[in-house]
């Protein structure tokens, strides 16, 4: 998705269009439930990756969503080709 954004970047600048890729770290969602995964399995998933976040913590969809809304507005409007990585810190360690 990087390699895409900065590709993309390039591709569209003459039409003015900013291209960014967002990259989350572990955010539990509804979707966990659909892995076939007891609720007990699922939180001793997520309490062994908290371990492996700078923060401490897991995200929240809240939290990506603000991270889309920012590329989304006017306040990015010099950003372009870049991986935001929401993750905590997890791969910056």
């Amino acid at each position: 998705m990087r390699n895409f954004a900065r590709s993309w970047s390039i591709d569209l600048k003459e039409r003015k269009i900013r291209v960014n890729a967002i990259s989350p770290g572990l955010v539990p969602t509804p979707v966990y439930d659909l892995l076939g995964l007891t609720e007990e399995q699922v939180q001793g998933f997520v309490a062994s990756q908290v371990a492996n976040i700078p923060l401490g913590r897991v995200g929240t969809t809240d939290e990506i969503d603000k991270a889309v809304v920012f590329l989304a507005s006017d306040d990015s409007s010099f950003i372009t080709g870049i991986e935001l990585l929401v993750d905590g810190g997890m791969t910056q360690v």
